[in-house]
């Protein structure tokens, strides 16, 4: 095999190719390179922080919800608590007014009662000076016997 001055240019002009891709195509083709990893690592890096995100934000999510079914439970035995007692407390002030009432009709009851014992004796005493008036077959005067009367309806 000859080595010719054909090789020899070849070989020289690839030597002068490789050095001006080296110099002034490599350098930007690598910095181009360089920057589209660091853009594709900070991507990955921004999507595991996203996950961890949705991670921490799904578990405040789920905090929040366990804190408002706590408050919920603590809202509703409040209410039911409240209820129970304005149930109780209606109760009694109902047992109180019933007794009220049957407390006042016992004593209306006994008012009447008691009128009614008195008109009653006040008919057995007239019905006594009317009797004792046919027996004596003179009229009693209620005026002069006032004090006989009295004593009477006090007995009866």
């Amino acid at each position: 095999m000859d080595i010719n001055l054909t090789l020899l240019t070849q070989a020289i002009g690839f030597g002068l190719f490789i050095w001006f891709t080296a110099k002034f195509i490599w350098p930007p083709l690598m910095r181009a390179v360089e920057s589209r990893q660091k853009q594709i690592a900070d991507g990955l890096a921004a999507g595991e922080q996203g996950r961890q995100s949705l991670a921490s934000a799904e578990k405040r999510i789920a905090d929040m919800i366990a804190e408002a079914k706590t408050k919920a439970s603590e809202i509703v035995a409040t209410g039911e608590k409240f209820r129970s007692e304005t149930m109780d407390q209606a109760k009694v002030e109902a047992r109180a007014e019933g007794d009220r009432i049957i407390a006042a009709a016992k004593a209306e009851i006994q008012q009447e009662v008691a009128r009614a014992r008195e008109e009653l004796r006040n008919q057995v005493a007239d019905l006594a000076v009317e009797g004792a008036s046919k027996i004596l077959q003179r009229e009693v005067d209620p005026k002069v016997h006032a004090d006989l009367l009295a004593a009477i309806r006090k007995e009866l």
